[in-house]
Parts: C-alpha cells; structure tokens; sequence
C-alpha cells in the first residue's frame, strides 16, 4: 500500500463505482466502465461497480451498505444530479454525508463551464464524508465523469499529491481477500 505505482499513486484505495440510471445497462454505462478505467489505471482497486435506478431509497440503500463496509474507502456516483424526470441523487446522498465538500461542486461546475458553459449551472455534483468514507456524485455523462476525475478526483485521492488531499482522512482498509 506505501509503495508507489507507475501512475504516482502512494496508497491504492479501494473504491466503489455507482451508476445512478433508470435506462443504463452493464453494456451502456460507458460513465462507470470509464470511471472503473480511470481508478484501476491510477492504482486504486475497484471495490464493486452497480447501477441502481434513479431512486432515492435504493440509491440510499446501496450506498448505506458501502458507507457501512469496511473495506469501501471511496465511492463515485455518476448520474440524477441534474434537474430531469427523476433525477435524485443530491436528495438521496446528501442526507448521509457527516461533512460536505462543498468546494467540490464549486470546482467541478467551474472546470465544466469552460467545456459546456452556462449548462454547467444545472449540475448538482456534489461530495462529502459519511462514516470517514469519501462519496463524490458527479453528473452521468462520461465528459463529466472525465472532468470530474481528471481535474479533480485523481489527485485528491493521491497521496503524494501537495499541499493536501483526502488520502489521510479516509479509513484504513481492512484486509481483502
């Protein structure tokens, strides 16, 4: 876990993807086979990758279980932060979080104006921390999850990375079988 990997990760996390979709499938969730790419490419190891629908009870449920796991130090939820039909995600996550990164929606939204101006204002990604697990949602598509992973998340989940970043704050992970 202390030895760096090629990509300058220091400490491999494990972390879970969640795919927040009433029409993704395994084979359509190119936003959750992206963010699992990225997170594996940077030396974390993928935990476990769902897709529940936009539903604020069983996006609570699932996500309560990993918050809950010992072994979950990290989970990125993609999609229903927007402001159509169901999306819910913001509704459903918020309430769980015992502090909020507020900064991360600010950063995100800013980084997303410069790709797709104004619309950036109807994103509702959002992080925090619940249970000394680190949530970020961030919106469905894989532009996005791209925007939010490399401008963002990638480093903040690097050790190495200065002055600072959430690797400290995070729970140990337990042992992996």
């Amino acid at each position: 876990m202390s030895e760096s990997s090629a990509s300058g990760t220091a400490t491999g996390l494990s972390i879970a993807v969640l795919t927040v979709s009433d029409t993704r499938t395994p084979d359509t969730d190119t936003s959750g086979q992206y963010l699992v790419q990225a997170l594996v490419a940077a030396g974390h190891s993928c935990f476990a990758h769902n897709i529940v629908p936009d539903d604020i009870y069983q996006i609570r449920a699932l996500l309560s279980g990993w918050i809950a796991e010992p072994a979950v130090q990290v989970v990125l939820v993609t999609g229903g932060t927007g402001f159509s039909g169901r999306d819910s995600t913001p509704e459903a996550v918020a309430p769980l979080f015992d502090k909020s990164i507020e900064g991360f929606g600010e950063v995100f939204r800013a980084l997303s104006f410069a790709e797709i101006g104004s619309s950036t204002v109807q994103s509702r990604a959002l992080g925090g921390l619940a249970n000394n697990t680190l949530i970020f949602c961030m919106p469905g598509s894989t532009g996005a999850c791209r925007t939010a992973w490399t401008g963002i998340i990638r480093e903040q989940l690097d050790s190495d990375h200065r002055p600072c970043n959430f690797v400290g704050v995070l729970r140990a992970r337990a042992t992996l079988s």
